[in-house]
């Protein structure tokens, strides 16, 4: 029982330890180059990556770099209604159009094709996102919680 013990506190010493350190320099310039008109910025340790979230005119965005400042992905908030036909026809005639729209994100990553990540719901316990490429097809899905 106290080799459980310790091992837990250990666990919780190490993620306690991996949330307050600080952003890199090479982190905050990178995006402050990439995104100069960002405002209400935030930022989160994710352990692999930093994610830095804020608002640019108009909508709210997801930003992540790896610890070299190195640019890996984009996800900016949207509306379904900003969706191409293609994507809208798309979900429409697949097998989740009874479930509500919760959320719809653009998500541009480094060297892959922008994804379109829509989430949908049945119930409290069923949830799924959707990921669309430009032209409407559902490449994935994925439950979430």
């Amino acid at each position: 029982m106290k080799i459980i013990t310790t091992i837990l506190i250990s666990m919780i010493c190490n993620l306690v330890s991996a949330q307050v350190r600080s952003i890199p320099a090479e982190v905050t310039e990178a995006f402050k180059e990439k995104y100069p008109n960002a405002k209400m910025v935030t930022w989160k340790d994710n352990l692999s990556n930093f994610e830095a979230d804020f608002t640019d005119a108009s909508h709210k965005f997801e930003v992540k770099f790896n610890s070299k400042g190195e640019w890996l992905e984009t996800a900016r908030k949207i509306e379904f209604d900003e969706l191409n036909d293609d994507i809208k026809d798309g979900f429409k005639k697949g097998k989740y159009t009874d479930w509500q729209i919760r959320g719809v994100k653009e998500i541009v990553s480094f060297e892959k094709p922008t994804l379109y990540r829509i989430l949908v719901r049945k119930n409290d316990l069923e949830k799924k996102y959707l990921f669309f490429d430009k032209k409407g097809q559902l490449k994935r899905e994925s439950l979430t919680l």
